[in-house]
Parts: C-alpha cells; sequence; structure tokens
C-alpha cells in the first residue's frame, strides 16, 4: 500500500481533516527498521525492535480522535516508542502547542530522539517508567496512553488538567478496548467512550 493508498483509506473511514493532514505530513518510514520500512504504508502493526511495535495507523487515528486535539495544547504520550505518534500530536496541537514521551526501553528513547530531532522542536521524550506518567511537567490537555494497561494508575490520572482526555487501551494481555475518559472535575472521571476488539503490546515497567 502506498502513502496516498493509506490517506484515501483514513478519509473513506471519516477521519478529520486534521488527523489526515497529520498522517500525510509525517513520514512512517521515517520511524521503522531498515528491514520494515517498504512496509511503512500498510494500515498493520509493525515490530520497531525491543519486543514492541509501531501500532496500526488506522488505530492510532481512532485514538487521535477520540482525544479531540486542539491547536495549542499540551499533550503526553506514556509509551511513546520510535516516536512516530508523538509526531502525529506534535503536528496536531501544532508550534503553540507541546508533545510529550515518555518510554521505558533506554534504546527507543535514543531512536525516537533521533528520528524527531530535526523536525520537531516542540517535543520531547524522557527515559522513565511509564506509570509514574510525568509530574514535572502536569498537568495536560490530553494523555494518550500506547501500550495495554490493565487499570490507568490513579497517579497518571491525577495529571491530567479538569477538563482533559485521556485515552488508552485497558483489559486483558490477550484483549483490550480503547477507552476514552474525561476529567470532569478534581475527584470526577467519566468513561465517554469504549471501542472494543484490540490488541496492544503489554505496558512495559522497570
Amino acid at each position: 500500500m502506498k502513502k496516498e493508498e493509506l490517506l484515501q483509506s483514513l478519509e473513506e473511514k471519516g477521519f478529520s481533516k486534521k488527523i489526515l493532514d497529520a498522517f500525510s505530513k509525517v513520514k512512517r518510514e521515517d520511524f521503522l527498521p531498515r528491514n520494515v520500512k517498504t512496509m511503512a504504508y500498510k494500515d498493520t502493526a509493525l515490530p520497531i525492535g525491543h519486543g514492541q511495535t509501531i501500532s496500526q495507523p488506522h488505530t492510532i487515528a481512532i485514538m487521535l480522535s477520540l482525544m479531540d486535539l486542539k491547536p495549542g495544547q499540551k499533550v503526553l504520550e506514556l509509551g511513546s516508542g520510535c516516536g512516530y505518534a508523538l509526531a502525529l500530536l506534535s503536528e496536531i496541537v501544532g508550534g503553540e502547542g507541546k508533545a510529550f514521551g515518555v518510554e521505558v526501553v533506554k534504546e527507543l528513547v535514543k531512536k525516537s530522539k533521533d528520528n524527531l530531532s530535526e523536525d520537531y522542536g516542540n517535543i520531547r521524550v524522557y527515559h522513565k517508567n511509564g506509570v509514574e506518567g510525568l509530574e514535572e511537567k502536569a498537568p495536560f490537555d490530553r494523555i494518550l496512553v500506547s501500550a495495554a494497561l490493565r487499570d490507568v494508575p490513579e497517579k497518571v490520572m491525577s495529571q491530567l488538567k479538569v477538563g482533559g482526555i485521556l485515552v488508552a487501551p485497558k483489559g486483558s494481555r490477550f484483549e483490550q478496548e480503547i477507552i476514552a475518559i474525561k476529567r470532569k472535575s478534581k475527584a470526577e472521571f467519566e468513561v465517554i467512550k469504549k471501542l472494543p476488539g484490540f490488541i496492544f503490546v503489554p505496558f512495559v515497567e522497570y
């Protein structure tokens, strides 16, 4: 599949112009190991080493859509891997926005920093345990979790602004649902969407 075919497929599925524009601008091949670069625009997850994957574009588009991103927002991705979703987030929140990534695999932190160094001045990547979130940069308008969790840690939830949205795959090792949670007040959170039938790599902790 060519990039144009992938974009057409995403457009046919009804994704917004801002999401399509982000996928158009970001070169997925730049975030892939050499041995799978030719498969960059297949709508499938691909291995990036260290037991991790780059998610299927359609799945990423679903999660970005649920996040309801706006220009100028401050966003956090936990399990940022090779940096591809961070690049998409960066395009959508724009130059006035900020995107922060947390990744536990040291080699992927280095790789993502290399991948993002030239074109994405509004992204910062940290080598940390994602279950801790990124307290020093909180609160966030949006939080994206890019690996499967049984439950979203309270510490991460507490780093979401009131009115903010967190999107994560939640469930067992072998099947999850993508959930979108909105923080209604300091103490109240509401699940605003559940989409079943997904499989992500498990969240890695130290």
